[in-house]
């Protein structure tokens, strides 16, 4: 079980990262909607847990969001706020469960267990362009039966590129995931780390091409089609 928890306070972000270690789930943990959406795009989630008070905009945007991007897991949101008009705002927003901090969190981890309980399994769709295909479950990507040996960086900036292939994904947002767990980045990682992938793509003619568009990010092409 794979859990995104979007919780910027430190210290309660420790506490529930250690809370659900205990119930033996996996969590990856950001601090703000960007690294939210950026995680989404690399990794099947189970379940999230969403605060509303993140630094880089509303919470309940980020539900919103999430949903219109196809994230269909059940999303528990966690919040100071607890008016009855606003936990009706976040239900309509498209959470399926609400908590008011302070909480017990027994009390979350059974909501947790109920809400996964309720929800499908999740299964992540397989990622193919060209002449690739990019399992995100099991982080391969493989080539005319043949798998193709990547590194964690390079399979989160493939990932990326191909759930948004056709499209301009900016720098900052590659850079966002690559960094959403507390490692450093060096001033040209991001750079470095698509050199590196295009010259995997290349050498296994996958039939896919990164294109640099100057000052805005990057851009994934599928070359077979036309």
């Amino acid at each position: 079980m794979r859990i995104l928890l979007v919780e910027d306070s430190p210290r309660l972000r420790d506490l529930l990262i250690e809370s659900i270690h205990k119930a033996e789930w996996r969590v990856d943990a950001v601090e703000t909607a960007v690294d939210a959406q950026a995680a989404i795009d690399v990794a099947p989630y189970d379940l999230a847990l969403v605060d509303l008070g993140l630094p880089d905009g509303d919470g309940l945007d980020l539900v919103r969001a999430l949903r219109s991007a196809g994230f269909t897991a059940p999303i528990l949101i966690i919040t100071a706020r607890g008016a009855v008009d606003e936990r009706i705002a976040g239900l309509d927003a498209g959470a399926d469960d609400y908590l008011v901090k302070p909480f017990n969190h027994f009390e979350l981890l059974a909501r947790c267990r109920a809400l996964l309980r309720r929800a499908p399994a999740h299964v992540a769709d397989m990622l193919e362009l060209g002449n690739v295909a990019f399992d995100p479950t099991s982080a391969v990507l493989s080539c005319a039966g043949e798998t193709v040996n990547l590194s964690p960086r390079e399979r989160s900036v493939l990932a990326v590129l191909l759930r948004n292939a056709g499209s301009v994904v900016p720098k900052e947002r590659i850079e966002a995931k690559l960094s959403e767990f507390g490692d450093e980045l060096s001033a040209n990682a991001i750079e470095l780390a698509v050199s590196r992938l295009r010259r995997r793509l290349d050498g296994i003619e996958a039939g896919i091409s990164i294109e640099t568009v100057r000052g805005a990010g990057y851009l994934l092409r599928d070359l077979t089609n036309g």
